[in-house]
């Protein structure tokens, strides 16, 4: 059993005072915590692991202050000595965003996000009340110093990747503006700092908050700005717009005097960029860093959503080199630089995934093309060396579980995929009809058939391209 996996089980037998949990792992997101599901009965809880015990107490922190105001959080029930691990309520497994997929931007949805941004108003002023924000893990306030960092983090890990030509000097001397007239602002409260649809979750038609404990002392614009520009939801203008304007007549009967609506918005595009660029220069770590395939595939979505808010705000704060560089990142050129090609219904090329035994030798490819990728896995921990996994493949959750937290699977698949990568853009620009891609291990059971399936997930994803997944020796699994 892991580290992570171990912890949560003591701390779980601790609170509970018996063995009958079951405990399931959930999708890692684009953080370092481990979320548990834990199964007690007919009720559910959530568990969370982190080696970042200052991160878990200011969470703890955040929580128990908000819980005691009636706001809309999980309550934390029980923490390990270690403060590595804490149990927390289980408010449900839709997210906002979840509503959003499934329903579109319909009237049910919509209502969704007014009350999304009311309880948000209320965490934000009457959350600040009495607030300590010397919890705060980072910073007490994001000022001028935060906005700074956030303008850089884009700057080195998106900007500078590209390897664009531009006055370094007159751009800092820009962000230095930016910065200063942002944090020029009279409306500072709780600012939650990554409120965005995902972190939002839905149960009997009320709205709960999660992930709260990166928030500090900040603009009231920058949650709004972060919930209703977020990428991947794509609100429309309209709802953008109306969302914003009940919001700002939330906020105005909850504070001492009226809002100060024209400089409310001038500022709110002002944060609204900032939020773009932050995102943007995370998508570039994750992505032009660490090649994270998620990542990378999100970063067309950023760009287009940038471009959209240029295009809606031409009467920003002067800024000559900083609006240089953005007439380029968000030009249609860069967007298309970032989109992968991707296949129709007239595209011939089919790519064939098999996993195979290598004791059975690698399978034969049928085709006229020949040739293709064959990725030898018996580099990576077996885990048919275990009792526990041996009679399961590597499409059961348990072997899923082990080859992603106790091996080293995603970087290699990761390198795996860079590679398939460009001979499936390649061969889609060239009407080529087949490619093939093959995984082996030892017994063509458990890491064979764990890549073979991510590898057809993958780029099936990014370029909708025709897919034949074979497991060549999955009648020899003892089930």
């Amino acid at each position: 059993m892991d580290k992570a996996s171990g912890a949560v089980d003591d701390l779980v037998k601790q609170y509970l005072g018996n063995n009958n949990s079951r405990i399931e792992k959930l999708p890692q997101s684009g953080s370092d915590r481990i979320y548990f599901r834990v199964f007690e009965g007919n009720n559910t809880l959530i568990a969370t692991y982190s080696d970042n015990v200052k991160e878990n107490d200011t969470f703890i922190q955040f929580s128990a202050h908000f819980k005691a105001l009636q706001l809309p959080v999980p309550a934390v029930l029980a923490v390990n000595t270690a403060q590595t691990a804490y149990l927390q309520q289980d408010l449900g497994h839709a997210s906002l965003l979840n509503q959003l997929e499934h329903y579109g931007q319909n009237e049910i949805v919509f209502t969704l996000f007014k009350k999304s941004l009311q309880q948000l108003a209320y965490m934000q002023i009457k959350g600040h009340a009495g607030f300590n924000y010397n919890w705060c893990i980072t910073a007490k306030e994001f000022g001028k110093q935060a906005i700074m960092s956030d303008l850089l983090y884009c700057k080195y890990y998106f900007l500078d990747t590209l390897k664009l030509p531009y006055d370094k000097q007159a751009l800092l001397d820009d962000f230095e503006n930016l910065s200063t007239y942002l944090t020029q602002t009279e409306y500072k409260y709780f600012m939650f700092r990554d409120f965005q649809s995902r972190n939002i979750i839905v149960n009997n038609d009320e709205v709960f908050f999660i992930d709260f404990q990166g928030g500090m002392k900040g603009a009231l614009q920058y949650d709004v700005a972060s919930l209703l520009w977020q990428a991947k939801a794509e609100l429309s203008d309209e709802w953008k717009q109306n969302l914003l304007h009940f919001y700002i007549d939330t906020i105005d009967g909850l504070l001492d005097k009226p809002v100060n609506r024209p400089l409310f918005v001038q500022q709110y595009d002002g944060y609204v960029l900032i939020r773009l660029l932050q995102v943007l220069g995370a998508y570039g770590f994750r992505g032009l860093f660490e090649r994270k395939a998620h990542f990378l595939s999100s970063i067309p979505l950023a760009l287009k959503n940038l471009q959209s808010f240029l295009s809606q705000t031409p009467n920003r704060l002067p800024l000559p080199e900083f609006d240089k560089i953005l007439a380029i990142i968000s030009s249609d050129e860069m967007i298309s630089r970032f989109t992968p090609v991707q296949a129709n219904a007239q595209t011939p090329l089919v790519v064939t995934i098999k996993s195979f035994s290598y004791k059975k030798g690698i399978p034969a490819d049928a085709s006229s093309n020949g040739g293709g990728f064959v990725f030898d896995c018996r580099g990576i921990l077996n885990p048919g060396r275990f009792d526990e996994y041996k009679k399961l493949s590597g499409k059961d959750k348990p072997v899923i579980d082990f080859l992603e937290q106790q091996t080293q699977m995603i970087p290699f698949l990761n390198s795996a995929f860079d590679m398939a990568d460009i001979s499936v853009e390649d061969y889609i620009k060239r009407g080529f009809s087949s490619l093939c891609i093959n995984f082996g291990c030892t017994g063509g059971q458990h890491r064979s058939v764990y890549g073979a399936e991510q590898m057809a997930r993958h780029l099936k994803n990014k370029y909708k391209v025709s897919i034949v997944l074979e497991h060549t020796n999955q009648q020899n699994w003892v089930k």
